[in-house]
């Protein structure tokens, strides 16, 4: 009976546990089954929630909508003239900012620009890069700091660095630093400090992301080498139409020496500018554009400019790029000027009079892309000078590589042909630069943060 006994015992001891693990996967099964039926009742449910209409909000006693209260205007009622005179309300952006972070962007653009021609036009000091004539050079490096200040407003600031003369050293000076106000009544912004001027097209692109390597010759002759950049104040408004149209009223110093120069706000340069957008299909977009410029003289004689711009895109569908580029501008000078007089032909100035210059310029360029990369046109200008006289034509293709986004190379050849009537600026040193032949090389960078360019 004792071996019976420790043979039993002995059998229910390796048994236990096989059955102790089969009545553990009964009740774990039996607890998925339970899981499973509950998440199948709690689908069903928000399945039947999601189902029924939203309920109508109750308003309280003696508010709109209420019995007894006359509903609100239907939301398509047009804006009063205090609505639209309220300022707007606040960036949400802004407020999305988590603590430590900065509120401003930083950017660094490099552009270098190298050029070979005659040897008489370097000596004449007649090429397009005056004094820079067969040299290579920093045109322009820049360092933009820009971003939002609080809800109401951003800001940006540029310094630029260059080398401006020959073998001279790199300086660096201010080249923007402006507020801009985003909230103002009837749907208005206001830019104050010194900027460049939204005169045109091509005036306000910085040099690195101009389409060509050089600014053209017409805005180079009526605004001088740098452009038409200004201190004050300028106002944008975009009126609520069916159709886009911006518009642009600015009040400066003046500053400009090329083509106004009298300085002070008692005689102030006034600009303004009407430019519309129109989209033609997805595939095609066309921006148009008229501009005005008008000031004293630094010699007191009145200085009117005015311009025209167009500005043309094609991009197929699915193209990240546009295939087909084509910007024009034409500008039309109305200015007084003091004409020396030789009465008794001696030779000697007797008395100055002041006399009207109307003169124009234009330049026109195409731009096909056919590959991300590789981009390949040509620019024509034709251009009077404001005073002088004479005139200048030139052409300059070009070939563009973009190894990537930030980086690009750019090769070009222009070729300029001056009037008999050119003195001045093409005889110096006893040397000619009526007619100039130059090669161009251009390689620009982008490190950090940029802004989008206009269209």
């Amino acid at each position: 009976m004792r071996a019976l006994a420790l043979i039993v015992i002995s059998m229910c001891t390796a048994l236990g546990p096989a059955v102790a693990a089969a009545q553990d996967a009964a009740e774990l099964r039996k607890q998925i089954e339970q899981l499973q039926n509950q998440l199948e009742s709690v689908t069903e449910r928000l399945k039947r929630l999601e189902a029924q209409p939203p309920p109508a909000p109750t308003a309280p006693a003696g508010a709109p909508g209420s019995p007894g209260v006359a509903a609100p205007p239907p939301a398509s009622t047009p804006p009063s003239a205090m609505d639209l005179a309220r300022p707007r309300q606040p960036f949400g952006l802004y407020q999305q900012r988590g603590s430590g972070q900065l509120l401003f962007d930083m950017g660094i653009a490099g552009d270098f620009v190298g050029n070979v021609t005659q040897r008489n036009v370097e000596r004449a000091g007649g090429g397009t890069f005056a004094g820079q004539e067969n040299r290579f050079f920093p045109r322009e490096v820049e360092l933009s700091l820009f971003g939002q200040i609080d809800p109401y407003a951003s800001a940006v600031v540029r310094f630029e660095a260059g080398e401006e003369t020959r073998g001279a050293e790199t300086t660096v000076h201010l080249a923007e630093a402006y507020l801009t106000l985003l909230t103002l009544p009837y749907g208005t912004q206001a830019r104050l400090g010194q900027m460049r001027n939204r005169f045109g097209y091509s005036n306000e692109v910085h040099e690195h992301d101009l389409s060509w390597v050089d600014r053209p010759n017409v805005m180079r002759n009526f605004f001088g080498a740098e452009g038409l950049q200004e201190k004050g104040v300028e106002l944008t408004l975009v009126p609520d139409l069916p159709f886009y149209i911006e518009a642009l009223a600015g009040i400066f110093n003046g500053d400009n020496e090329t083509a106004f120069g009298r300085g002070t706000l008692q005689h102030p340069l006034v600009t303004g500018r009407l430019r519309t957008f129109l989209e033609l299909g997805d595939e095609h977009a066309i921006q148009l554009g008229m501009s005005v410029a008008s000031g004293d003289t630094d010699d007191r004689n009145r200085s009117t400019i005015l311009g025209w711009e167009l500005r043309y895109k094609y991009r197929p569908d699915s193209w990240l790029h546009p295939l087909v580029t084509l910007t024009g501008e034409w500008l039309y000078s109305l200015r007084k000027a003091d004409v020396g007089v030789d009465v008794d032909g001696d030779g000697a100035i007797d008395r100055v009079d002041k006399r009207q210059r109307d003169h124009s310029g234009a330049y026109a360029g195409l731009e096909v892309q056919p590959f991300r990369r590789w981009a390949g046109g040509f620019r024509y200008d034709w251009s009077q000078y404001p005073t002088n006289p004479g005139w200048e034509w030139a052409i300059e293709p070009y070939v563009t590589f973009w190894p990537s986004e930030f980086l690009r190379f750019r090769l070009a050849y222009k070729h300029t042909d001056r009037s008999p009537q050119t003195r001045d600026a093409v005889n110096l040193n006893g040397s000619s630069a009526r007619n100039v032949d130059e090669l161009f090389f251009q390689a620009s960078f982008i490190l950090g943060a940029h802004p989008a360019h206009p269209f």
